[in-house]
C-alpha cells in the first residue's frame, strides 16, 4: 500500500463508525505526562500504542505537543498535514475525525500536531471552558471508534497538558532515573491532584514509569529506589532502557514492536502494555 493510503482521514476509511452498544467497555484515555523534557513521553506514547495495537486493540495516539515528534515518529509527514490538533482546539474548530489518520501500523491511528499548536495554546487562555476542549473533542466519537486513546503531552504544565489530563481517565508519568527528574515530580503530582478535585474526578495516576534506566550505575539504582519510596503512587515493574533500536524506530515511522519485533525494547513495551491492561 502507498503512504498516501495510510494517511487518509479516518472519515474516508470509516465514514460510519460503529455505534457504542450498551455494555461495551468505555474507551480508556491515558495521558503520558511530565513537565520535564527528555524523559521519554513520546517514546512511551508511540510504543505503548504499538504494543496495544499488536494485541488487537484499536488505539488512537493524540499529539498534543507542538514539537510534533509523535506525529513524525508514526510516519506522518508534516508537509502533508492540512488539519491538525491545532484546528480541533481552536475557535474555528474542526471535528477530531477530520484530522485522525491511519498510520503504517495496523490498529494504530494518529491525531497529528504541528507547530501551530503553540499559538493555539495562547488562544485557549481567553476561551470559555478552556480546560475542557480536548475532552469535548474526544467525547462520543472516540468512544465508539477506539479501545484506547493515548495522549502525548508537551513538556510544560500549560493548558495543553491540562487539557490532556482533564480528558483522561489515567495518567502515566515517565521519569528518568536521575536526581533532577525525580525532584520535579512534586509539581506535577500537585497539578494532577488539583485537576482530580476540581475538573476530573476520574483521573488516576496509573503509575510512574522508569525510563533511560541503566542498572549498571549506582545512581540509577539509587534513583529507582527513591522513586519507589516517593509516595503512594505505583512504580511500574517494567523499566525502559535507552537502546539503539528504540532510537532508530522513529526514523522508520513505526513503533519498536514492529520495527525490531524481537528486541529487548519491544519486549519491554509489551510488558508495559500487559501491566496497563492488568491495572485497568
Amino acid at each position: 500500500m502507498t503512504l498516501a493510503y495510510h494517511q487518509r482521514s479516518l472519515r474516508d476509511v470509516h465514514p460510519h463508525p460503529p455505534e457504542l452498544h450498551e455494555g461495551d467497555p468505555l474507551t480508556k484515555v491515558i495521558a503520558i505526562a511530565n513537565q520535564k523534557g527528555g524523559v521519554g513521553k513520546t517514546t512511551c506514547s508511540i510504543n505503548l500504542g504499538g504494543a496495544l495495537a499488536e494485541l488487537g486493540y484499536r488505539v488512537l495516539c493524540v499529539d498534543m505537543d507542538p514539537q510534533a515528534n509523535l506525529t513524525v515518529g508514526l510516519g506522518i509527514s508534516l508537509s502533508d498535514v492540512r488539519q491538525s490538533m491545532a484546528d480541533v482546539l481552536s475557535d474555528d474548530r474542526v471535528s477530531l475525525d477530520e484530522v485522525v489518520r491511519e498510520t503504517n501500523t495496523k490498529g494504530l491511528w494518529a491525531a497529528p500536531a504541528t507547530l501551530e499548536l503553540a499559538s493555539t495554546e495562547v488562544e485557549l487562555f481567553t476561551a470559555i471552558g478552556r480546560e475542557m476542549v480536548l475532552r469535548d473533542a474526544l467525547s462520543g466519537w472516540a468512544d465508539r471508534q477506539f479501545d484506547v486513546v493515548i495522549i502525548d503531552s508537551p513538556p510544560t504544565l500549560g493548558l495543553l497538558t491540562i487539557n490532556a489530563l482533564v480528558a483522561s481517565n489515567r495518567v502515566i508519568i515517565p521519569v528518568q532515573t536521575q536526581y533532577y527528574a525525580i525532584k520535579g515530580l512534586t509539581a506535577l503530582i500537585k497539578v494532577i491532584n488539583t485537576i482530580k478535585i476540581k475538573l476530573n474526578h476520574d483521573l488516576e495516576v496509573l503509575g510512574l514509569l522508569p525510563t533511560f534506566y541503566d542498572g549498571r550505575t549506582v545512581l540509577a539504582r539509587e534513583m529507582l529506589e527513591n522513586l519507589k519510596q516517593l509516595g503512594d503512587h505505583r512504580v511500574f515493574n517494567t523499566m525502559i532502557k535507552n537502546t539503539v533500536k528504540l532510537g532508530e524506530a522513529p526514523l522508520t515511522g513505526k513503533p519498536v514492536t514492529e520495527y525490531a519485533t524481537n528486541s529487548s525494547a519491544a519486549r519491554a513495551f509489551r510488558d508495559l502494555a500487559q501491566e496497563v491492561i492488568e491495572l485497568g
